[in-house]
């Protein structure tokens, strides 16, 4: 008894295996689509005269403004430690707060405005579900220092000119906070919760229609399973021009809206001033070549109008994306931005106008991994040079040499398998090409390389089994100095 119990007790220890709630493992095709998806996007950004910034993954925790922690809770929001010096510090939330602090710090020796883009993960301490990560990527430009207009429409341009090279259909929503305040003051609703009911009933358009928002603006409403939600308790005569407020994005054209908006906002001097600025926007974005499709005004984008202080953008992906059963996945916004002017200042104690946009990297790639341009991204494997013999493996290692001197991505198979498994194991890593040097090869210095890629493409198309081994698809024996020129042809096919 006492020996068993020993042994339990020196029983080693073996931990789980497991990740961590909101953190995911990415293989290369994951990898390979968010590198494409950075890479492209960065020299949208350069092509704009956008330079490249990089901050480091932790701020002081008092830096970071949106979650800033309070003295009794310094994890809320964001993941924090503390220093060696009893100082606070959090890995980033977002990319903009530390150009924020970046820009304070550097202000008098910066080009002003400032024209910057970064990417990089960033980490939120926040409950995860689906498509919410607790760390994820994002891809951002801003401008600092101008309070133009115009540099919101260029930040609304440059998102066009990103999803295009991208190839991925979106349409960028527009609104602007002026517009919407300006209503609510010129209607007497000043009080804060109420005007946080306001947005809330807003956003709800497009799953509850105007008659939804309608009673969410005034009691509340209660949901087919009885449950009820409290509403805006705006008065009665305030409802219907918030309604007409929101119609207004119904309109083809930008200038249609401004028209519709125009008559809705004709007693608040805000509301007009968010009209000129619009107004500006759409000029400047029709002289870039920004067309009616591609961009729209839209009084119904409410998200992070707490956050922004002027024009606030949204992209919306314009393609259905289905999981591996076939289900729809509601994907939301793929990007954003807008105008804020008072980051800045909470270091420096004036106000530094900026606006800039994100690229939602990590949620963009998982949709582009659900439709046929993520599947096209998936990462190629090398091309696998079978082995048959321990003996011969010099011959194999000298030819992955000579592939990858000319360019080819080449790995010479380790394992100790036989030859059906190892093909096997080509196919599993979309290896473009399969070479063989057997014994007869070897005498007669030749090589057989099997063209993985269209044997993949043929297979889609031939059922029958006899008809696929009489076909041999793809399949060639060559003289051994012909080889990489073939297997080049492949690749590059």
């Amino acid at each position: 008894m006492t020996q068993d119990m020993t042994q339990n007790s020196e029983k080693t220890f073996r931990p789980e295996a497991r990740s961590p709630r909101g953190f995911i493992d990415k293989r290369s095709g994951q990898i390979a689509i968010e590198r494409r998806l950075i890479e492209t996007v960065s020299k949208v950004y350069e092509a704009f005269g956008f330079e490249a910034l990089q901050t480091p993954a932790f701020e002081y925790a008092d830096a970071l403004g949106k979650f800033l922690p309070d003295s009794d809770r310094p994890n809320v929001g964001v993941f924090a430690q503390q220093d060696d010096d009893d100082q606070w510090m959090a890995l980033r939330y977002d990319l903009t707060a530390p150009l924020a602090r970046f820009v304070a710090q550097n202000w008098e020796t910066l080009p002003k405005p400032f024209r910057r883009y970064a990417f990089g993960p960033v980490w939120r301490n926040e409950k995860p579900g689906p498509g919410r990560l607790r760390e994820f990527m994002q891809c951002d430009a801003d401008i600092v220092g101008s309070d133009r207009p115009e540099a919101d429409a260029e930040m609304i341009a440059l998102a066009v000119a990103g999803y295009k090279a991208l190839d991925v259909p979106v349409r960028i929503r527009i609104n602007n906070r002026k517009l919407l305040n300006g209503l609510l003051t010129s209607l007497g609703v000043t009080d804060a919760g109420q005007q946080l009911g306001v947005l809330r009933a807003i956003d709800k358009l497009d799953r509850f229609g105007l008659e939804g928002v309608a009673l969410l603006l005034g009691a509340g409403r209660k949901d087919e399973s009885g449950d009820y939600t409290r509403g805006a308790q705006l008065p009665e005569a305030a409802i219907q021009p918030v309604l007409d407020f929101v119609s207004a994005g119904g309109a083809d054209t930008r200038s249609g809206v401004l028209e519709k908006l125009a008559a809705v906002l004709a007693n608040s001097a805000e509301g007009q001033a968010g009209l000129e600025d619009l107004a500006r926007i759409h000029a400047a974005v029709s002289a870039m070549g920004v067309s009616e499709e591609a961009a729209i005004f839209d009084p119904g984008v409410v998200r992070g109008l707490e956050y922004y202080t002027g024009p606030v953008f949204e992209a919306e992906l314009l393609l259905q994306t289905r999981d591996e059963k076939g289900n729809l996945v509601q994907m939301g916004s793929v990007g954003g931005g807008g105008r804020y002017d008072d980051l800045v200042a909470r270091f420096t104690g004036q106000q530094t106008p900026a606006t800039g946009f994100s690229f939602g990297v990590s949620r963009l790639a998982a949709a582009l991994s659900l439709i046929d341009a993520g599947r096209k991204s998936a990462a190629r494997g090398p091309i696998v040079i079978i082995a048959f013999s321990d003996a011969d493996m010099g011959e194999y290692f000298k030819l992955a040499a000579e592939l990858r001197a000319a360019g080819l991505s080449a790995e010479v198979y380790l394992g100790r398998s036989g030859m059906k498994a190892q093909m096997k194991y080509a196919d599993r890593r979309l290896s473009p090409a399969a070479v063989m040097i057997g014994e007869d090869e070897l005498k007669a210095g030749m090589v057989t390389i099997k063209d993985l890629d269209l044997g993949r493409d043929l297979a889609m198309q031939i059922s029958d089994n006899k008809a696929w081994r009489e076909g041999r698809p793809g399949q060639v024996t060559l003289p051994r100095a012909e080889a990489v020129k073939h297997l080049k042809s492949i690749v590059e096919s």
